[in-house]
């Protein structure tokens, strides 16, 4: 039986292979991401991912962003250590730090950045633990700096909910994931995560004190959003 050893739905071993069978235009995550900061922080100096999994965004990242320092966090030892080995020969620009989440940046990163990532990480956690989360994410950047995640997210009705997860079975069936595998995945909605709807995020990033806020990208039920300090 293969042993699920992190919040995700897929073993850190097997991530890399199933994220991208999972959700739809997962890659455009990456490139949106990067087109975004390349357009508002191009000269960023320091770029934290927070919840890095196997360090497959910063591995595109770092080819563009050459002169940029990394830190790469994640609280799954098993995600950290695929990273390292992914990454090994960026050593001199890159930082790892095992053990640690959103929630507990502050007492684990003594400098400010330009840059903060969070993709797809938060939406594991309950409403409290996320807005600390996001909090921490504020406090951490320089002024002017900018946040950028990307979250699963909650439609605004039930029927909402019921057509996106439906039309997320059919894109996870048609890149050829099986019937149960898809049916045990669409269980997990508001029970091994627990997604929002935009209006929340947006009225969560204004409470954590970012003055713009915004969505950038909506694919089916996932979302991006960025909020500048």
């Amino acid at each position: 039986m293969n042993i699920i050893d992190n919040k995700t739905a897929h073993n850190s071993k097997e991530y890399d292979r199933n994220i991208y069978k999972t959700i739809q235009y997962y890659e455009l995550f990456y490139k949106e991401t990067i087109d975004l900061v390349q357009s508002y922080k191009n000269d960023c100096e320091i770029w934290l991912d927070t919840g890095c999994g196997t360090g497959n965004f910063v591995e595109i990242a770092n080819n563009i962003f050459k002169n940029t320092k990394f830190i790469l966090s994640d609280c799954n030892d098993n995600m950290i250590n695929i990273a390292k080995n992914k990454l090994k020969n960026f050593s001199d620009r890159i930082e790892f730090i095992s053990g640690c989440s959103s929630e507990n940046l502050k007492n684990t990163i003594n400098r400010c950045v330009d840059v903060v990532t969070a993709i797809q990480v938060h939406h594991y956690l309950n409403r409290q633990r996320r807005e600390e989360a996001t909090k921490n994410c504020y406090e951490i950047l320089k002024k002017g700096g900018i946040y950028i995640t990307f979250e699963n997210i909650k439609p605004l009705s039930d029927k909402g909910i019921e057509i996106g997860l439906n039309r997320w079975a059919e894109c996870q069936l048609n890149s050829g994931r099986s019937k149960e595998i898809v049916e045990n995945h669409k269980k997990r909605f508001d029970k091994a995560y627990y997604p929002i709807t935009i209006l929340d995020h947006i009225a969560l990033l204004r409470k954590a004190g970012f003055k713009y806020c915004e969505v950038f990208f909506v694919s089916q039920m996932q979302a991006g959003f960025y909020a500048i300090k």
